[in-house]
């Protein structure tokens, strides 16, 4: 089964590709030419890329990317504009949004808040996904937006990171520490204080009195600020389960990434999220020549024992390393598919050389919508 990628790009209910795979496999150069052929296809895109290589930007006819949106040039139908996370500043527009200046500003300084924005388990993934939500929120100027998941080993730990960043801000945690501050005043909050006393007691030994007093100072001022986290965390869920969402798996014809894209086919089918297909990037092409592998290496062999034949036995043994190539990654390719029948797949050719400009990301989105590309 052949992924129809214009179809998905073309549709109008579509409104979000998450391109997801392991490392390494050109997932956000996929992304990047997903959004460029959309944006030419006539719609109105916005590319959020995690961590791209600044190549890409250049491609891209910009100088950087930052957490701002940048229009690119040279779009002739539709608009496109990307964008790199920054998770901090991300967290920073959280915090600034819903608060007073003045309790934003305790917020940002506080320097237990500055470290968990910064590098808190999950945070990037959370951060990548409330950016999300918020260009969503924008359908008046983006009708598509492609989102290249976070480089990590697992690639979809931002299904998890929203609920579990969620859980520890509005868990039991946090509500341990701000216990005392919501009960001051009353008799059960006075015993909670001597309570809280005791266990602040045990954790300054552990974690020393001035990190204890941040986080304390954090939870007194994040507590009437951030109460709807777990909301905004299964709002973000909502958004990756709707019908408009398209989830792409990248992948290249290698034991380990096909190994991965499985895990990933798998996840997402086993959390309900729409799965649009597979893209297998960098597949080995070699010219029909109606020559098997053996009959290609004898011919090379009995030219390299005719020194005038040393340059074309040369290029029969280069021709026959390719058909090897091609025939391991078909029998990868194969068994992925045997497994998981219903998934669509798109094989992409190796390109020659990496993607320097527009035109670089033209070809590849081509490649994409090349329905007549077979094994």
């Amino acid at each position: 089964m052949t992924l129809d990628i214009d179809v998905i790009l073309t549709d109008p209910t579509k409104h979000i590709i998450v391109c997801t795979g392991a490392g390494g496999v050109g997932k956000t150069t996929t992304a990047a030419a997903l959004g460029l052929r959309a944006a030419e296809l006539g719609r109105n895109v916005c590319v959020l890329t995690i961590d791209p290589a600044r190549r890409l930007a250049q491609a891209m006819g910009l100088t950087e990317l930052d957490n701002t949106p940048r229009p690119v040039p040279g779009i002739p139908n539709g608009s496109l504009s990307a964008m790199m996370l920054d998770m901090k500043r991300t967290f920073d527009e959280v915090v600034e949004s819903h608060s007073d200046p003045e309790r934003a500003q305790q917020i940002l300084s506080n320097p237990f808040y500055q470290a968990l924005s910064s590098s808190f388990a999950g945070t990037q993934e959370y951060m990548a996904m409330e950016k999300l939500g918020q260009l969503r929120a924008d359908d008046s100027q983006w009708d598509l937006i492609v989102v290249d998941t976070p480089p990590s080993r697992n690639a979809l730990d931002f299904l998890d990171a929203p609920a579990r960043l969620g859980s520890f801000l509005d868990g039991r945690f946090i509500r341990i520490l701000t216990a005392p501050a919501r009960g001051a005043g009353r008799g059960i909050g006075r015993i909670a204080a001597l309570g809280f006393g005791i266990f602040t007691n045990v954790l300054s030994k552990l974690l020393g009195a001035q990190v204890l007093a941040d986080v304390g100072n954090f939870v007194a001022a994040i507590d009437t600020t951030f109460g709807g986290f777990r909301e905004r965390a299964d709002a973000t869920y909502a958004l990756l389960k709707d019908s408009g969402t398209a989830f792409i798996v990248v992948a290249v014809p290698e034991r380990d990434a096909l190994r991965e894209a499985a895990y990933f086919v798998e996840r997402l089918n086993q959390d309900e999220m729409p799965l649009g297909g597979l893209i297998l990037n960098r597949v080995q092409e070699v010219p029909e020549t109606g020559l098997t592998h053996d009959q290609v290496m004898a011919a090379a062999q009995k030219l390299t024992a005719d020194t005038t034949g040393t340059l074309t036995a040369a290029l029969l043994g280069l021709h026959a390393e390719r058909m090897e190539i091609k025939g391991r990654q078909k029998h990868l390719a194969s068994r992925f598919t045997a497994a998981h029948p219903s998934v669509p797949v798109q094989p992409v050719p190796a390109m020659t050389q990496d993607v320097h400009d527009l035109e670089g990301l033209r070809e590849i989105g081509a490649a994409l919508a090349n329905q007549e590309i077979s094994w």
